[in-house]
């Protein structure tokens, strides 16, 4: 059975305090009520190792938003995939929307990024999606295809299990615009096929594919009821405990 996974990206917000807080106050309510899916938050990367120790690994991941192109070395600014794994951390989100359109992050310089993570123990959330004007054209499926050849097809089938994918269309992050769950299903299904065409069907079958564009705990359960969604990365809604806990909970619906 393929996970179940609700994975939060606190993107550039909370200072070190009311990371922790924040942290402390999900591991408290998840412990009081287990949630039946996996949860992860990915902080920024000043949070990691202060946060790693306030949680209770069987009930909530940790993970970064993002590592660094290259191993070590003279590159100011930059973390390394092994420096994200020595903190307590399990994954790391690759190939954001965000990174892609701000930092210039290249199908090239993503697909060695996945490398490194892989090689230094990080599981990858991996993120593929089209802009509006792709969608108006009709052009999402092949602008993810594309996304996928890019930068994690070349992995072996039993690196590729490594990998978690996160749908987001880029129309829907923070703009209140939510793809319908039908539309969203269509694209999952068919980014399960493109797996399934390339790995097989038992590799498609057990990729996790979340969705992410706007998802909030009222339309979480029913997004979360289509066959191809299997969870979510949630941005703004992961900033506060009841919001999460509330997409979380869409599990038990």
């Amino acid at each position: 059975m393929r996970k179940k996974i609700v994975a939060g990206n606190w993107k550039m917000n909370l200072d070190l305090q009311e990371g922790v807080a924040l942290a402390k106050e999900l591991n408290e309510a998840l412990a009081a009520d287990k949630p039946n899916c996996d949860v992860v938050i990915c902080t920024p990367f000043i949070h990691l190792a202060s946060v790693a120790p306030v949680l209770d690994c069987n009930l909530i991941g940790l993970g970064a938003e993002n590592c660094a192109d290259k191993e070590k070395g003279a590159y100011t600014g930059e973390v390394s995939a092994k420096m994200v794994k020595s903190t307590g951390a399990q994954y790391v989100i690759l190939g954001h929307s965000e990174r892609r359109e701000y930092y210039k992050e290249t199908p090239e310089i993503l697909k060695e990024k996945v490398l490194l993570a892989l090689a230094n123990g990080l599981k990858v959330i991996f993120c593929i999606g089209e802009s509006l004007e792709e969608r108006e054209a009709n052009k999402q499926n092949e602008v993810v295809k594309a996304e996928l050849e890019g930068s994690v097809f070349n992995l072996s089938a039993e690196d590729f299990a490594k990998i978690v994918i996160a749908y987001e269309p880029i129309w829907a992050i923070g703009t209140g615009k939510t793809a319908t769950a039908e539309q969203a299903e269509e694209i999952h299904a068919y980014i399960r096929g493109c797996v399934a065409e390339k790995y097989g069907a038992e590799v498609a079958e057990n990729t996790s594919i979340l969705y992410g564009g706007s998802c909030k705990a009222s339309n979480a359960p029913e997004l979360f009821a289509k066959p191809d969604i299997d969870g979510g990365l949630i941005g703004g809604a992961s900033l506060k405990c009841a919001d999460f806990k509330g997409i979380i909970d869409a599990w038990k619906k």
